[in-house]
């Protein structure tokens, strides 16, 4: 009977946790036993007594991690936050591994398998394991709450004895899952929403949310998706006319929200400083790509400077500013990822090497880096 272990988060500020007394349920179920350690779950509002209701038991990391086969985290570990750990047990989190290099070397010389949840290829039978798209989805709206929050007018067109309040502009630069999350968290809260993206297929997904499709159209894009769903470098003369159309657009927004990412290099920037002078005081720019690199010139991690009267909030690792359903969300991906490789017979995990699912996520198994990302 395998051992799962899910880790209480040490990393600043990450208040989610791997595993809720809902999936700690279903593993039970699956055959396996389940140790939690103790305020795992204080970050989202979920106590001791609510896990151990649920089948599981509750001790210090170290007690937690002993004779565990299998390691359940938000954010992974150095192997300094592993005592105990045993030579070929699994780590599966969130793993950064193009920026975090030396513990991936470190796990595998450890002889651990570690498997990186943000890999997860985007193939329709991996979709409820896609962690990325479900914090994605309420980084989108909660990108729209903060501006709300921080442009401190109203968003709907009101029409009142006193006159008229006009509805807030708001424009979307990026359409992935956060995008249209934010289009619909927007339109929903009675704003003008435009948006733009640089892969065609996505305008069709604008205008079914009623926002606006601002494209350009002198130059081609991307006809389909990115792999992966997301976007690729574009060329210097795409980039040359985005540009002018995002400047004679941007001027006129209230709020500006962007999240445009591609996987392992920085985030390209979309907003420069002289497109945010043309802004009117008091407008929002959020940017969600901060922490990596950032799309906004200007923005910095953790912060929101107001520049030529303009709020640029860059909060850090949105997710788990709503920690209880991200929570949820991660940990329901993480039991259908354990749940599609589990052998009821063996009574633990099977992960066939040749799987698209599990090439896709394994970065080190029998003391060597293994990820094609990372080896070649």
């Amino acid at each position: 009977m395998m051992r799962i272990a899910v880790l209480r988060e040490t990393a600043d500020a990450e208040r989610r946790v791997a595993a809720t007394p809902e999936t700690v349920k279903k593993l039970i179920a699956l055959g396996a036993t389940v140790a939690v350690e103790d305020g795992a779950g204080d970050g989202a509002n979920i106590a001791d007594s609510a896990f151990a209701e649920a089948g599981a038991s509750v001790a210090g990391r170290e007690a937690t991690i002993a004779g565990s086969g299998l390691i359940l985290g938000v954010q992974g570990p150095d192997m300094s936050g592993l005592p105990g750990v045993k030579s070929g047990a699994m780590l599966v989190a969130i793993l950064s591994p193009f920026g975090r290099r030396e513990a991936v070397n470190t796990y595998a010389a450890s002889g651990l398998t570690t498997m990186a949840m943000e890999l997860m290829p985007r193939i329709t039978r991996a979709q409820s394991m896609d962690v990325l798209s479900s914090q994605s989805n309420l980084s989108g709206y909660k990108a729209v709450i903060d501006a709300a929050e921080a442009y401190g007018r109203a968003f709907p067109m009101m029409m009142t004895a006193a006159g008229t309040i006009s509805a807030a502009r708001v424009f979307v630069m990026g359409v992935g899952v956060a995008g249209l999350q934010a289009i619909a968290t927007a339109r929903r809260l009675g704003a003008l929403v435009g948006a733009t993206d640089v892969r065609a297929a996505t305008k069709e997904q604008i205008e079914s949310l009623g926002a606006k499709a601002i494209f350009v159209e002198a130059v081609k894009g991307i006809e389909g998706e990115g792999s992966g769903g997301y976007a690729t470098e574009m060329s210097d003369e795409y980039k040359a006319a985005q540009a002018a159309l995002v400047s004679s657009h941007i001027a006129k927004q209230d709020i500006v929200i962007t999240t445009a990412l591609i996987p392992g290099r920085p985030a390209p920037r979309l907003v420069s400083d002289a497109q945010i002078a043309t802004m009117r005081a008091g407008s929002v720019i959020v940017d969600l790509a901060v922490e990596s690199g950032g799309n906004v010139e200007g923005s910095v991690p953790g912060e929101s400077p107001v520049v030529h009267g303009v709020t640029i909030i860059g909060h850090r690792n949105v997710p788990s500013r709503m920690a209880a359903d991200a929570s949820a969300l991660y940990a329901r991906n993480l039991y259908n990822f354990i749940a599609a490789f589990w052998d009821k017979d063996a009574g633990g995990l099977k992960f066939p090497e040749d799987d698209e699912i599990v090439k896709g996520v394994t970065l080190t198994r029998g003391g060597a880096v293994v990820h094609e990302r990372l080896v070649a």
